[in-house]
């Protein structure tokens, strides 16, 4: 079985400070690659704007979206701030991110061709049956012609 997952991360500096510039910027983007090696993360596309980072990656199966995410803020937060001393007169406490991050999930399928897929797995278009639904029913004395 092989499975394909990727997932376009963003997140952003905190109180939306640019400072994502320079060698700060270049810093970053070998930070990022590192870590994603060493977690076994593949990155496929990124981009580093002045005041947030987006990333694609491909992850393993094993690896959660939250870890992924975890990660990449709190290892590259405190390599930052440990390298670049003006990073760390404005951030202090190792919060050089800000709270959160946006993650989605890429595909080669859309959400139109999965929904179609299912739809097409029943004669009734607007079901959500259960295989074994009408003997299950029929043995409580439940009619399932609803």
């Amino acid at each position: 079985m092989t499975l394909d997952l990727q997932y376009h991360f963003v997140w952003k500096t905190k109180y939306f400070y640019e400072v994502l510039c320079g060698d700060i910027a270049l810093r970053l983007r070998d930070l990022i690659r590192e870590i994603c090696a060493l977690q076994g993360m593949n990155v496929i596309k990124g981009n580093i704007r002045f005041n947030r980072v987006h990333v694609l990656v491909k992850a393993p199966s094993h690896m959660s979206s939250s870890r992924m995410a975890q990660y990449l803020k709190r290892c590259t937060a405190h390599a930052l701030l440990r390298e670049f001393s003006e990073l760390r007169k404005k951030y202090w406490g190792c919060h050089l991110w800000g709270r959160g991050y946006f993650c989605s999930t890429v595909g080669a399928v859309t959400e139109d061709i999965i929904k179609k897929y299912i739809e097409d797995q029943n004669d009734e278009v607007f079901s959500f049956k259960i295989r074994d639904e009408k003997k299950d029913l029929s043995s409580l004395g439940v009619s399932s012609d609803t």
